[in-house]
């Protein structure tokens, strides 16, 4: 299974990272727009995402662990077998975070496909956050 793992600093309280974070259905306006460009809720737990080059996915909530600022969440259709991701902010010093997003994936051969979404996708985070302060 490859794993693709990115991590970033985010010059933005963590309290403030996470609430972007957590907010299931506003990710595509609080946490990546431009790289996102829509989020509908589906009323079953998942959320369907437009992304800017043109790809769409429902993305199933796995857990949104308060206590660990953690936001989880699986692909479902598509052309993995298996798409499971996770997103974590961390503290660091005041005013500052770590932002940690993992993503598994079946076959392998998407991560190469994945990778270069989460590196788009982790320059419109960072900007966004640190751009609502």
């Amino acid at each position: 299974m490859a794993t693709i793992y990115k991590e970033f600093i985010v010059e933005a309280d963590a309290s403030r990272v996470w609430d972007a974070l957590r907010d299931f259905g506003a990710v595509h306006t609080r946490l990546a727009p431009g790289f996102l460009t829509g989020c509908e809720l589906d009323g079953k737990g998942a959320r369907i995402v437009s992304f800017a080059n043109g790809l769409v996915a429902r993305e199933l909530l796995v857990d949104i662990d308060e206590a660990n600022s953690r936001l989880a969440y699986t692909v479902t259709g598509g052309k993995a077998s298996h798409h499971h991701a996770s997103a974590q902010v961390f503290a660091l010093d005041e005013g500052r975070s770590r932002f940690v997003w993992i993503t598994d994936v079946l076959p392998d051969e998407l991560a190469a496909y994945i990778e270069p979404m989460m590196v788009q996708g982790g320059v419109a985070m960072k900007k966004t956050l640190e751009a609502a302060g």
